[in-house]
């Protein structure tokens, strides 16, 4: 579903990306993890198109990300943005409705807001959150009706990032699973991005670590405990030591 070929990206004299070659498959939940500053939301952002690479190519579905017609291509994503990123001016359900209330994915206003309170029940909200503001709701409230937004439109491929930011381990907890449970539920394409281990964990079919700008190792989610892969060891078990210098 996913394909990044040889993707290269500068910002001035910082490469950013040196190299990166990944696949995705259909249906598959990729976590892709790395430290800060190693280039995991540039790729992010490359994948939908609001960069553009300098060299390499990133194909969706067939399609080269930069040849399509954008508002077709966006509306097969969703996504969970890392601070939430709601509008405090709307009510929760036109959050949750976003996208069903203008553009390509208009629905009926009262279609919309049915559509908004099932995904808020899908993720655990009741419908008497639908007509509160989100400074009315916890941060984990806030999460939820994020991801009732980002699969409100049914989309092919989910991405996350940082689900689990500024939550407490019981509330990530319970955001993991309700992520892995829609994922598998809705057969999509899932792009992970977290420094959350519990998070990789519970999350994702495949890992990839990228550092340096490019991607030092892949594979499922049960050999990355047991791989002799350097960089992975160190960054899951948060060794101070090792190939990835600690900027202190």
């Amino acid at each position: 579903m996913i394909q990044l070929d040889t993707v290269h990206k500068s910002f001035g004299s910082n490469a950013v990306l040196q190299g990166v070659t990944l696949e995705i498959p259909r249906g598959e939940s990729m976590v892709i993890i790395g430290g800060s500053g190693t280039g995991k939301s540039v790729m992010l952002k490359s994948v939908l198109g609001l960069i553009q690479p300098d060299s390499g190519a990133i194909h969706v579905d067939g399609q080269n990300v930069l040849e399509v017609d954008r508002d077709a291509f966006l509306a097969r994503f969703g996504m969970l943005f890392q601070g939430g990123a709601l509008f405090d001016s709307l009510t929760v359900w036109q959050n949750v409705a976003f996208r069903l209330l203008r553009g390509p994915l208009k629905r009926p206003k009262d279609e919309a807001r049915d559509i908004a309170i099932d995904k808020l029940r899908r993720v655990g909200l009741t419908a008497d959150v639908a007509d509160k503001f989100p400074g009315e709701l916890s941060g984990g409230m806030q999460k939820r009706v994020g991801l009732a937004r980002a699969i409100a439109a049914e989309p092919e491929i989910i991405f996350f990032d940082e689900p689990t930011t500024g939550l407490d381990p019981i509330m990530a907890g319970v955001i993991n699973d309700l992520i892995r449970e829609i994922v598998v539920e809705m057969g999509a394409t899932a792009m992970t991005i977290t420094h959350d281990m519990s998070s990789v964990r519970a999350i994702a079919d495949k890992v990839a670590m990228l550092h340096q700008g490019v991607i030092q190792w892949t594979g499922p989610i049960a050999q990355m405990d047991v791989t002799d892969n350097a960089y992975v060891q160190q960054f899951i078990n948060g060794r101070a030591t090792g190939p990835i210098e600690a900027v202190r």
